[in-house]
């Protein structure tokens, strides 16, 4: 058995890393097997044996800092994110498994999964392309579309997590997800193809119809679950917690309904074996909301966490922000679409505070009022944008 040896780490940068980690896992790991991409899916174990190693250190490191019983009961909140952004990440890796396991999803679904909220996005740059031979930071996907790129792929090789340094060749196959309008925009952009289109399928029977669009529901609730939980915590707020348990439970509901059709469904598809993946997809989803779950609990029953995680928060790859619509402003009165906020700012709005009721993932016909608080995640200079659009 390999001996594991503790190793002084700063907990902040354990906890910046940890959260990234988690939330990239998690589309690293519905892109592997929405593409089957089989080296993509080893990435995503990469990921998954990264955050076991950094969870021993940072619980040593966070028990060594406990001088008294009010650090204690700060600090195990902290522990309790260690262990749920883990979680969240052996979730995304049993997706992952999918395709490394050789599971696999009935062609009949595979091609449905691009209807979800935020799509997937795979496109190969193009002889004619206008973003060969030009970095990520000069295109500006993220701020000009809202599509960030998850990984390139370049002959065998992947760029997991690419910064704005990298550097897009004709050949490359480039991941990314974002709203659907700003995915066909970079898709047209990479292929030089205005016609080019992403792969669909047909579904030939209708329980793997209705199947595909609760996995559907499923990631999209799974991936909102992760980042609602963290807003919670962040704002120390218990609405939002609350939320957060509702969406655990219509995982559960949604899991149960996917197990039902997939028993329905039966021996009717063209590969039935296949059948498997769909189960073990429902599974890791709920699981990951099993695990926001768990951070959104550190609010629900009024407990308390570190400066330190906010700290972590704001250093990581993607910021969660609130931000409020102040009379007058440029977003008082438009609808998200209308002003295409995620499209011009790469930021996410994950929900939105009206009076006493939350809206959670807004559409581009959700309209936005005075006085509506917006929880949003994104970049730092998309983040800064949306501050002043609703405030001038």
């Amino acid at each position: 058995m390999e001996e594991i040896a503790y190793r002084s780490r700063n907990v902040r940068e354990t906890l910046v890393e940890l959260k990234n980690i988690s939330e990239l896992s998690v589309d690293l790991g519905y892109a592997a097997a929405l593409y089957d991409y089989p080296l993509l899916a080893e990435e995503v174990l990469e990921l998954e044996a990264r955050a076991d190693s950094l969870q021993y250190p940072a619980k040593i490191a966070l028990m060594l800092a406990a001088k008294r019983s009010s650090d204690a009961e700060q600090l195990v909140g902290i522990v309790q994110v260690v262990e749920a952004a883990v979680g969240i990440t052996n979730a995304a890796a049993d997706i992952a498994a999918i395709v490394t396991n050789d599971i696999g999803l009935p062609t009949e679904v595979r091609g449905s999964l691009p209807t979800a909220d935020e799509v997937l996005l795979k496109a190969t740059v193009g002889a004619d392309s206008e973003a060969a031979g030009r970095t990520l930071g000069d295109l500006s996907f993220e701020t000009e579309a809202g599509v960030s790129a998850i990984a390139i792929r370049r002959g065998n090789g992947w760029n997991i997590d690419p910064n704005e340094e990298a550097i897009l060749e004709v050949g490359d196959v480039v991941i990314g997800r974002g709203p659907d309008a700003g995915v066909r925009t970079v898709r047209e952009m990479l292929t030089g193809d205005p016609d080019a289109t992403g792969d669909r399928h047909s579904d030939d029977v209708d329980e793997l119809g209705r199947a595909a669009d609760m996995l559907v529901d499923l990631k999209d609730i799974s991936e909102l679950a992760v980042g609602l939980a963290y807003a919670a915590v962040l704002f120390d707020d218990d609405q939002l917690a609350a939320e957060v348990r509702d969406l655990e439970r219509q995982s559960d509901a949604l899991k149960n309904e996917v197990e039902t059709l997939v028993i329905e469904a039966g021996d009717r598809v063209s590969e039935p074996a296949s059948l498997r993946g769909l189960l073990h997809l429902a599974t890791a989803s709920e699981a990951i909301c099993d695990a926001a779950i768990r951070i959104a609990d550190i609010v629900l029953r009024d407990g308390s966490v570190h400066p330190v995680f906010g700290q972590a928060i704001g250093d990581s790859d993607e910021l969660i922000t609130t931000t409020a619509v102040e009379p007058g402003s440029t977003l008082a009165g438009e609808t998200l679409g209308g002003v295409e906020l995620e499209e011009a700012t790469g930021v996410a709005i994950m929900a939105i505070h009206r009076g006493n009721n939350w809206i959670l993932a807004p559409t581009g016909e959700t309209q936005l009022f005075a006085d509506d608080v917006l929880i949003a995640r994104g970049p730092e200079d998309g983040a800064n944008t949306v501050r002043e659009w609703a405030r001038e």
